[in-house]
């Protein structure tokens, strides 16, 4: 039996204990966390994401293994140095992962992808499950710098499933802020409430998976404020529960928006620019909407 396999197998029946455990905790608290259509739609989102991950594993694994095989260095560290080989495909692979989170929020195209994952105005485990469908197309490109590393797909890859087990954890409500300490060094529940926020404060913060050091080094850093309750979801509500519609939803959007784009170059940026950008001024990105925040009442 692989490692993988050994990992799903324990992981899996520990996530529907979690869901168990919160929502006894929610119903003893008078407090309704969970929708089951909103979590029937989460688990459809785990579902659909997880069969294209399987069928996308041969080429990830092509590429990576090829970069992998054209390595700058070869040292063989997961045999001669495995304590430190783990240590070091940990931090690249976080350290991607980053960069990967951020892409997606900052070009409307792989934001069309990854909201997703953050169309629920609810905030439980179930939508640690709620996953970005189309993402596994591009997400092998991510981690190539840390295969010419000289680390295999298949320990890349692994390491990504472990930090994902760990990003299962941030999702709820039901864990308060954690020692200064761990705030300060790992990514945590109240880190990742500020993520699933749609106040215009908390828009497009705290990328991090496992480690939160990357954001406080890359201005993407926002604690969680006790007078700022964050508000979960998409600025604009998903507004379905109909299966590919809350799949495609966003794509539908940027195809009206190129229906009204003036010419070539407006069409790219309504693709690849941030999330809200316009040419006409009718629709304001993150950046735009917390500059406007700054701005003194009249």
């Amino acid at each position: 039996m692989s490692r993988e396999t050994i990992v799903l197998l324990i992981s899996l029946p520990l996530y529907f204990i979690a869901m168990a455990i919160e929502l006894y905790i929610h119903h003893k608290r008078n407090y309704r966390g969970y929708d089951m259509p909103d979590t029937l739609i989460s688990f459809w989102f785990a579902i659909a994401g997880a069969s294209l991950d399987l069928l996308m594993k041969g080429a990830g694994f092509f590429v990576l293994d090829w970069c992998n095989q054209h390595a700058i260095w070869q040292p063989d560290l997961l045999n001669t140095y495995p304590i430190l080989a783990w240590a070091l495909v940990f931090v690249g692979q976080d350290f991607c992962f980053y960069w990967l989170h951020r892409t997606e929020h900052m070009s409307r195209v792989f934001w069309a992808v990854h909201s997703n994952h953050h169309s629920s105005e609810h905030y439980n485990f179930a939508v640690a499950l709620r996953s970005s469908v189309f993402q596994p197309l591009y997400r092998f490109v991510f981690y190539i710098p840390v295969a010419f590393l000289g680390f295999d797909g298949l320990t890349i890859m692994f390491m990504y499933g472990i930090n994902q087990i760990y990003q299962f954890w941030l999702h709820t409500e039901t864990i308060p802020k954690l020692p200064k300490w761990y705030e300060a060094i790992f990514v945590t529940p109240s880190h990742h409430r500020v993520h699933h926020a749609s106040n215009i404060l908390y828009l497009d913060r705290n990328m991090g998976q496992v480690l939160i050091i990357w954001d406080k080094l890359f201005g993407t850093f926002q604690e969680e404020l006790d007078e700022e309750k964050p508000k979960f979801g998409l600025t604009k509500p998903l507004g379905t529960y109909h299966p590919w519609k809350a799949i495609v939803s966003e794509f539908v959007k940027i195809g009206h928006d190129l229906k009204k784009s003036p010419n070539l170059k407006t069409s790219w940026n309504y693709l690849f620019k941030a999330p809200g950008w316009s040419h006409d001024g009718s629709s304001q990105t993150a950046d735009q909407l917390r500059e406007e925040l700054k701005q003194p009442k009249a």
